[in-house]
This record gives structure tokens, sequence and C-alpha cells, in this order.
């Protein structure tokens, strides 16, 4: 490709280096013709400035195209490469970020259920030591109670002894008062156990 440019310039280097040596001859008579003034705005210099300034030109293209710009566009390929690199390792930190968030849910909720689970255990098992404590607890006290209630029957059973005992003391102590010859302390007591029964 640069061969091919050199080839195309080659016409216009050799048509400006001719310009160039015609100026030089016409600004060598202008300059005998003429004393002072700018160079620049002198008509005779033209050609001569105009063929430097394609030479500055053609040489600043070169320069640019092979040396500059193939450093700048390495600079920003590099650039690029190195945003695209960070982008992907962002990319790759945002699905590990999610992974992990997700792991944490899953350990979370399963941690959660296993929670419940030994709450329901323990609740369970707390039911069935209460049911068993009030079960254990009903019988002591059906127990004591029947106990207790033997103990009153028990108890019924002296005091309605002791009270025909008393009846039928003092029906006989009344009789022997009331009729001392007639008094049978064996017909008191079983008439007081009749009434008793009754």
């Amino acid at each position: 490709m640069r061969h091919a440019i050199a080839l195309r310039l080659a016409p216009l280097g050799v048509a400006l280096f001719a310009l160039s040596a015609h100026a030089a001859e016409e600004a060598e008579h202008a300059a005998e013709g003429h004393e002072g003034g700018m160079p620049q705005l002198d008509f005779a210099t033209w050609p001569s400035q105009i063929f430097w300034l394609a030479v500055s030109l053609v040489a600043l293209f070169f320069i640019l195209k092979n040396i500059a710009l193939p450093r700048i566009s390495g600079s920003i390929e590099e650039r690029s490469d190195k945003i695209e690199d960070d982008l992907d390792r962002a990319a790759a930190f945002r699905r590990q970020a999610a992974e992990a968030e997700a792991a944490y849910e899953k350990a979370l909720a399963e941690a959660r259920a296993k929670a419940q689970s030994i709450a329901q255990a323990a609740k369970d098992e707390v039911q069935k030591e209460y049911e068993v404590a009030v079960a254990a607890a009903d019988k002591t006290i059906q127990a004591r109670a029947a106990e207790g209630q033997a103990r009153i029957e028990e108890i019924r059973a002296s005091a309605a002894e002791a009270v025909e005992s008393v009846a039928a003391e003092t029906a006989a102590a009344l009789v022997a008062a009331v009729a001392p010859g007639v008094a049978d302390e064996a017909a008191a007591r079983d008439a007081v156990s009749s009434i008793v029964k009754e």
C-alpha cells in the first residue's frame, strides 16, 4: 500500500520540484528587482512555498499514519480490551454474588425449617410430658380421693356407731329415769338401730 501511494505521489513530487526550481529562479529575479516587502506575499515565491507546504503535509501524513496513529489505535484497542475484561470480571463477580445470595437464602430457609422442626419436636415432647404428668396427677388425685372417700366412709361408719351407741345409752337412761324397772338396754339398742337404718 505504501508503494502504491508512493507511485501516485511521484508525479506530484516531480511537478512540485520543477515548480520549486522555477519559483527559485523567479525569486532570484524578483530579489534583484525588489528590495523590500514580505517574501510570503511575493507572488514569485509562492510556487516554492506551495511545494514545501505539500512536502511538509505529506511528511506529516506519513509520520502520523506510520508512527502516531498506530500507537494511538494500539492504546485505544488496549484500553477497549481492558474495559471488556473489566466488564467480564464485573459480570463474573455479579454472577458469584447472585450465587452466594441464592446459597445464603437456601441455607437460611433450611435453618428456618430445621428450627421450626426442632421447635415442633420440643413442643410435642413437652406436650407428651405434660400429658404424662397430668395423667400421673389424675391417678394420684383419684387415689387420694378414693383414700379420702374411704376414710370419710370409715369416719361416717364409726360416727354412726358412736351416735347409735350414744343414742341407745341415752334412750336406756331416759327409759330408766322415767320407768326404772322397765328399762331394757337391748330393746333400746334395737329401737335406735331401726330408727338409724330408716
